[in-house]
Order: C-alpha cells, then structure tokens, then sequence
C-alpha cells in the first residue's frame, strides 16, 4: 500500500510541476524523445518477464502497474526536464544522466526495495546503471538525428 501511494504520488506532483513550469515549446521538442525512451523501458520491462531480471511482489499484473507509474510518472518527467536544461550542451547533459543514474541505481534503488516496488534478481545496481546511462547516450542520439541540433 505504502508503494502505491508513493508511486502515485510522485507522478501527480512532477507532472503538476512539469505542467505549471516547463515551457510549453520544450513540452513539444522534447516529447518525441520522450516517448521513444519510455517505449524502450517498455520493452526492457517486457524482457524482464521473460529474463526475470526483477521481480515485483503480485507478479506480472503489479509488475506493470509498477514499471507504467515508474516510466510515464518519473521518467518521463524528469527526461523532459533534463532535456529542457541540457540539449545542445553534450558534455553537461552527460555529466548530469551520469549523476542521476549513479543516484537511481545506488540509493535509490535500494529504497525502492526496501518500499516494496521490486526486487532485482539477475540484474544489480552496477547493471541498472550501465543500461540507464546507456539509454541516455541512445536518447541524445536520437533527439540529434531526427531533430537536429538544439536550434
């Protein structure tokens, strides 16, 4: 219960935030981008079923739940955001996903555990950092070459 209130929780107020602050021009420059790493998390959570890289207490029913309130809630948000700060400045934007990963993969994820959001099984921290920060390089890629540079 404790993890779904905090899982909702976060995602209303970040999107509350992103709503009332981010400028609506970064909104749409940045949402294609966006998408596209939330629908690779889409696929990395579908492989975890089957690879059993984690798993989420109520089985594959809450471990949806769990990873669709994690990638359109945080993720999301914070993707836009960082990119709002960051496009067009290659050596800062990834300076900042190294640091953000290093605190999701590390104490963050240990949290998450402790708070009953999922449990790593084939994956550790050393992993969910390296594929984290490697989705990052694959976002700014992505961003560069279908939309060119930041203005």
């Amino acid at each position: 219960m404790t993890a779904n209130l905090f899982r909702i929780g976060n995602a209303i107020f970040l999107w509350v935030i992103t709503i009332l602050f981010l400028p609506k021009g970064s909104f749409r420059k940045y949402i294609p981008v966006t998408i596209f790493t939330s629908c690779l998390l889409l696929i990395e959570t579908l492989l975890s079923i089957v690879f059993k890289w984690w798993k989420v207490k109520g089985g594959v029913k809450y471990l949806v739940f769990d990873a669709l309130a994690f990638i359109f809630g945080p993720f999301f948000t914070i993707n836009l955001w960082v990119f709002h700060f960051t496009y067009g400045k290659f050596p800062l934007y990834s300076i900042v996903n190294l640091l953000m990963d290093l605190i999701f993969a590390y104490p963050l994820n240990d949290l998450f555990q402790k708070i009953g959001h999922y449990k790593l099984k084939k994956f550790n921290s050393a992993t969910l950092f390296l594929t984290s920060y490697i989705l990052s390089f694959i976002n700014y890629g992505f961003q560069k070459l279908l939309f060119g540079p930041k203005d």
